[in-house]
């Protein structure tokens, strides 16, 4: 089971529009234990839209269309 769902995913991408505070400020807002996380969030957010933050099994891998 993934730790972290879609919707709670999007809601910390979201805040980072519109708040662009940074993933530190983010982390300690919403309890996540790393900044990096969120930022792997806002970047596969940014390349593929929603279809970046779905949960997905453990070892899949996307690849990115250059």
């Amino acid at each position: 089971m993934a730790k972290y769902s879609f919707e709670f995913k999007k809601k910390v991408v979201l805040s980072y529009f519109i708040v662009e505070d940074g993933y530190t400020y983010l982390a300690k807002i919403y309890g996540t234990p790393s900044r990096s996380k969120i930022g792997q969030w806002v970047a596969n957010y940014k390349k593929i839209g929603d279809e970046g933050l779905s949960v997905r099994k453990k070892n899949t891998t996307y690849f990115f269309p250059v």
